[in-house]
This record gives structure tokens, C-alpha cells and sequence, in this order.
């Protein structure tokens, strides 16, 4: 999650004459277009913050659990209209995590073994040692089934921090970030699939076994045509919606389909669009320079009919993985993700519940899990990966950035809301659940803000004195 090189450097400018420019400098990267952003998601959590907590609450809640139901024939689904946006729209979500987290192992900071390795461990210990913590406080209670709300982390609004210091931090941080992330909230979604599914419908898991395998026939031939993937990958969301997993898990697991090299390099389209080029000059001469109207239009038609070879050779050295991030990540920054929060964030504040909250092991355990057990178990597990040499910190990292990415990897929204909901059936207990991982995630995001800028400062100094 960034600016642009040429974005980050006019939102630098501006900042030497304005003051206001100066503060939108550093909220530019959690609204950055490109990127999936937490600005919006941000936004939408304080607005949904406030009404729940207004004389509106009840009609605002309503709004969200009216159920909206679609049929065919004689097969019908009925949820609430939270629920559609958890399981119909933030699978969009994670497909471009799934995707993303590809194209960093496949071809870039992390495409070699030993720094593939360190994020692997990292989020290892960044699941062990925050369950271990959550059962120390709930162990042998009947909370202790909750412990998969700190086994994920959010993903939108660690980036947004991380992008704060984009133009001071190596590539790299972002990189094992998204790869921890990833496989922290695969994780999640598979605490979600096993540990909080009651049952699973095996006709419907073929249905997305099958899907799937398509998708992977389709790639190996070659088929460029997206409409067939489109129905393909609506078969598996399909199937698992209908198994009984969480749907957000086919996002996942598609997006680590996608191709990350283009179909044709830039090389060959230069080859290849040279002579249709000429050919395009010739057929615009021919057709402004003719002197009868046939003529002129059979030169319009050639010049068409060769645009159409250039533009489908254009097309050709683009990434499938790229090309599908770039469309999908303004709809979820400025739509999905800001309607999660509106349809999920339901704390009522009061004097009562954080009293609550604050003698509960429940409580505890979220803030404790996610605030000291993921930084601690993210760098305690890299740094025993590096020691025994079977992992290295990729170029220009250092350890403090990664304490810094495992304190931002302590907010939890998302995925812990959802799993919050599946595993505590009481409003009452969600409530706690949910205000203590709102509590978790300010003190996280807080601490992770100020060794990520820590970090940033010293490679500054540095960078000053050579």
C-alpha cells in the first residue's frame, strides 16, 4: 500500500508551502487509489462507532440484519444483509491478498527461499504464542473456544500504517508484511473452516473442487477470455459458501491461481507490432488522403482492424495478477471494506461494558494475545529462523522494522470480528470480544506506528551522514 513514485513526490512539493498539505501528506497513504487503502475503512468504523452508540441504533442495526433472499428454481439462500456483504463481497478482499502475496513470493522480495522462509516463521510464532496467552486467561473456562479471535490480523489497516513511511523504509517491510498477513489470515479463515463450522456439505466442496480444477485447465491451456473464469471462480465461491466455510477462503485460494508473468514479454511486442504499426500509418494515410469515400473507408476499416491487433498485443504484456489488483482494489477500499465496518462494528459503549470488559479473561486475553503476543512470537520466530540459518532478513531490513511489523500485525478487525461472532453466540460476550480487539488495535497500531518510525529516523541519520 503506496503512493506513486510521481503522486508521493507532488504530495512532497506541496507540503514546503502549505500547511494543510502537510497533514494530508501523511493521511495520503491510507487513501492512496492504487493501494487497498484504511482510510475509508477507518471511517466507516467511527461512523458505525456513532451510530450504534445514537438514538439511531436501533433502526441502523435493523437495516443490516434485514434478510435479503435470492432464488432459482427450487434452491433458495436467505441471509441478513451483513452477512451478504461478509460472504459475497470480502472474498474480494482477500483475492487480492491471495493475489499480491503470489507476486512477492513468485518474483519479488521474498522470491527466495531464505527470505520466503522468514515471514513463514514470523507468522508462526505469530499464532503459537498469542493462543498460548489466550488460553492462559481462558483455559477451563467456557471462553476458551474463542481463542482463534488472535489468530488473524487486519490487513488493510497494517499496510496503511507501514505506507506512512513508504519512501523511507525498504520495499521489503511492505513485502513481509503482506506475506505474513496472509498467511496469518489464511490461518484465520481456516480456524473459521474447522474450528467454528458446525457442519460441512461435501456435495458443495466438490462443487468448488471442481471450479477450481477448471480454473487450473484454463491456465494451463492458455484461455484468455475472462468470462470463463468469472463462472468458474462464482462455482467456487458457491461451493464453499455452500459447504459451510467461510467463503472468504475461495478469495484467498483463487487469487494464489492467478499468473504473475505476462503472456508476452516486451521484447516480443515490440517484434510483433512492428509491421502492423507500419501497416496502421499506411491504412491512415490511405484514409485521409483518399479522394473517393470507398476507398477512404476501406482505409478506416484497416487502420481499425490493425488498432485492434496492437491493442490486443498491449493487452498480452500485462499481468493477469496486476491487471485484476489494479480493477478490484478501489471497489474494495472505498465500498467493501468501508461496509464491513458499517455492518459489523456494533459496540454499544458504556460504563457497564467496559467495566465488564476490564475484570474479563476474555477481554484480557484478545488484548494481551494480539498487543504483546503477535510482535513477541513474530520476531522471537524470524529471529530463531535467521539463527539457525534457515532464513535471512531480506535487503535493507532490519530487526526494528520487524518488531514494528509485528506490533502492526496486533490490530485485529476483520477476520477477528468474524470469528468473535462465530464463537460467542451471546451479544453480550461479542460485545466484550469486540471492544477488547478495538482496544487491542488502537495500543497495536500505536505501538507499531512508533518503531516503524523509529526505524525510519535511523536509516535517515544514516542516509544524512554518508
Amino acid at each position: 500500500m503506496a503512493l506513486t513514485p510521481r503522486l508521493s513526490g507532488q504530495v512532497a512539493a506541496r507540503a514546503h508551502h502549505s500547511g494543510a498539505a502537510r497533514l494530508l501528506k501523511r493521511a495520503a497513504p491510507f487513501f492512496a487509489i492504487g493501494e487497498v487503502s484504511g482510510g475509508p475503512l477507518l471511517i466507516a468504523s467511527l461512523i458505525a462507532l456513532a451510530l450504534v452508540n445514537s438514538p439511531l441504533s436501533a433502526g441502523y442495526e435493523q437495516i443490516w440484519d434485514t434478510p435479503l433472499r435470492l432464488s432459482y428454481g427450487g434452491q433458495a439462500i436467505a441471509l441478513p444483509l451483513a452477512e451478504w456483504v461478509n460472504d459475497a463481497l470480502m472474498p474480494l478482499f482477500f483475492l487480492i491478498i491471495g493475489t499480491e502475496v503470489k507476486r512477492e513470493f513468485s518474483k519479488g522480495s521474498l522470491s527466495s527461499l531464505k527470505t520466503a522462509v522468514l515471514p513463514v516463521a514470523g507468522a508462526i510464532g505469530g499464532l503459537v504464542v498469542p493462543i498460548g496467552i489466550y488460553f492462559a486467561f481462558n483455559y477451563g473456562t467456557d471462553t476458551q473456544h474463542g481463542w482463534g479471535v488472535v489468530a488473524a490480523m487486519d490487513t488493510a489497516f497494517s499496510l496503511a500504517i507501514v505506507a506512512i513511511f513508504t519512501t523511507r523504509l525498504p520495499p521489503a517491510v511492505r513485502a513481509v508484511l503482506l506475506a505474513f498477513a496472509a498467511i496469518d489470515d489464511v490461518f484465520g479463515l481456516l480456524v473459521i473452516a474447522f474450528a467454528y463450522t458446525e457442519t460441512l456439505q461435501a456435495s458443495y466442496l466438490l462443487l468448488a473442487g471442481a471450479g477450481y480444477i477448471g480454473i487450473l485447465i484454463l491456465l494451463r491451456l492458455g484461455w484468455v477470455a475472462s468470462v470463463a473464469y468469472v463462472l468458474l471462480g462464482a462455482a467456487v465461491w458457491i461451493g464453499v459458501l455452500g459447504s459451510g466455510v467461510h467463503p472468504t477462503i475461495a478469495g484467498v485460494a483463487i487469487g494464489l491461481l492467478l499468473p504473475t508473468s505476462s503472456r508476452l514479454s516486451e521484447q516480443r511486442f515490440v517484434e510483433r507490432v512492428q509491421r502492423p504499426v507500419d501497416r496502421l500509418r499506411r491504412a491512415q494515410k490511405v484514409a485521409s488522403t483518399a479522394t473517393d469515400g470507398e476507398t477512404a473507408e476501406r482505409g478506416r476499416e484497416e487502420a481499425q482492424s490493425q488498432l485492434g491487433y496492437i491493442h490486443e498485443m498491449a493487452a498480452a504484456t500485462d499481468e493477469p495478477a496486476e491487471r485484476l489488483v489494479r480493477i478490484l482494489t478501489p471497489w474494495v477500499s472505498y465500498f467493501v471494506l468501508p461496509l464491513f465496518a458499517l455492518s459489523n462494528v456494533r459496540i454499544h459503549l458504556s460504563g457497564e461494558l467496559i467495566g465488564e470488559a476490564l475484570q474479563s479473561p476474555l477481554a484480557l486475553g484478545i488484548v494481551v494475545g494480539l498487543v504483546i503476543g503477535k510482535p513477541v512470537g513474530f520476531f522471537a520466530a524470524t529471529r530463531m529462523a535467521a539463527a539457525v540459518g534457515i532464513g535471512k532478513l531480506p535487503e535493507g531490513v532490519t530487526w526494528r522494522m520487524i518488531v514494528g511489523v509485528g506490533g502492526v500485525a496486533g490490530i485485529g478487525f476483520t477476520i477477528s470480528l468474524f470469528i468473535a461472532e462465530l464463537a460467542f453466540a451471546g451479544a453480550e460476550r461479542t460485545e466484550v470480544a469486540a471492544l477488547a480487539i478495538l482496544t487491542a488495535s488502537l495500543i497495536a497500531g500505536l505501538f507499531g506506528y512508533v518503531m516503524l518510525w523509529s526505524a525510519a529516523k535511523d536509516m535517515d541519520g544514516k542516509q544524512a551522514a554518508d
